[in-house]
């Protein structure tokens, strides 16, 4: 919270405009993401509440993914109601401070997400590899632990080359983008080389690091598994398989945001923002849904929730034309 009131701070010195690039077709555009925005927050919720309510969900796999699934949330919450208003309105422009603001919560949260991944891995090995030391290992107080890491360490590193790109002079003031990301670095004059290095050490430390953690944790679960029953193996896809599918998908989408945003390529206006979308359409719509359809005990309460809602439906459709008869008889 301290680093986040800094930025602001200090953010407030800088006046430039950065102008955003607006598409034909906007409102066809902002149609298409305010559903996806809606549906996204609905999905996500839902899970989350689900996972506050029910306490035979109150267990470290089902705290983080209510905790991806609240960094998925906050992701959204930082890119869209912007790009919602910029579509409507005649002129698309970003202040300086707000655009690197933008950036710092961007990188932040993405890399917290490869950090909460990298605890669920270590979840699932505890779980399936260790299960006697399980209770022992994964109490409260480690699982809290896990938490602030995952999201206090993102900042403080994705902080130093915000806060140091302040007051850093620019010379080109269109950012080549719907939202501002790592292209904002075309428009420097000069790009520090010490940044660079740090920008590459972030990355390692808080992205690549962590993937491979990930592989290697679930290359021993596998191994593990592979030695026991039939009846294990299966649980363990069921609890493995959806962190897999998230990581990969996210692995993907975000390795186009670190070379595209580099690149100064010639791709058409259209299929970079097709592709920029992806970014923050896919992962937070596919979260709450790969986790509510794969995890058995999530899975079990949706279906619940969605039995209840039908048969709410049910007793109001059926009690409409008792009341519409007793008003034509006078009695309502």
């Amino acid at each position: 919270m301290f680093l986040i009131l800094e930025i602001l701070r200090i953010c407030k010195k800088a006046v430039l405009q950065i102008c955003l690039i607006l598409h034909r077709y906007r409102y066809l555009y902002f149609f298409i993401l305010f559903t996806a925005y809606s549906l996204l927050i609905c999905f996500n919720v839902s899970i989350i509440c689900l996972i506050v309510i029910h306490k035979n969900l109150h267990e470290p796999m089902y705290v983080f993914i209510a905790a991806l699934l609240l960094n998925s949330l906050l992701f959204s919450t930082n890119i869209y109601p912007k790009l919602l208003a910029d579509f409507l309105s005649e002129t698309q422009i970003i202040s300086y401070k707000v655009c690197l603001f933008q950036i710092f919560v961007f990188y932040s949260l993405s890399c917290s997400e490869f950090l909460l991944l990298a605890a669920m891995a270590y979840d699932r090995y505890v779980s399936i590899c260790k299960p006697l030391q399980y209770p022992t290992i994964m109490r409260k107080r480690t699982v809290i632990f896990l938490l602030v890491s995952a999201w206090l360490l993102p900042a403080c590193h994705v902080a130093v080359p915000v806060i140091l790109n302040i007051d850093n002079k620019l010379c080109n003031f269109t950012l080549k983008g719907i939202f501002c990301n790592n292209s904002v670095i075309q428009l420097y004059c000069v790009m520090s080389r010490a940044l660079s290095i740090y920008g590459a050490f972030v990355l390692l430390n808080v992205g690549f690091f962590p993937m491979l953690f990930i592989i290697f944790t679930y290359t021993k679960i596998i191994i593990t598994v592979y030695q026991h029953s039939g009846e294990v193996k299966k649980k363990a896809a069921q609890t493995c398989l959806p962190h897999l599918l998230v990581l990969i998908n996210y692995s993907c989408l975000l390795t186009y945001d670190m070379i595209i945003a580099r690149l100064e390529s010639d791709f058409s206006k259209t299929a970079r923002f097709v592709m920029t979308v992806q970014i923050i359409m896919y992962n937070p719509l596919c979260n709450p849904i790969v986790y509510g359809l794969k995890m058995n005990e999530i899975s079990k309460h949706l279906q619940k929730l969605s039995d209840c809602s039908h048969g709410f439906s049910l007793g109001t459709l059926v009690s409409l034309p008792q009341s519409k008869d007793m008003q034509l008889l006078g009695l309502g």
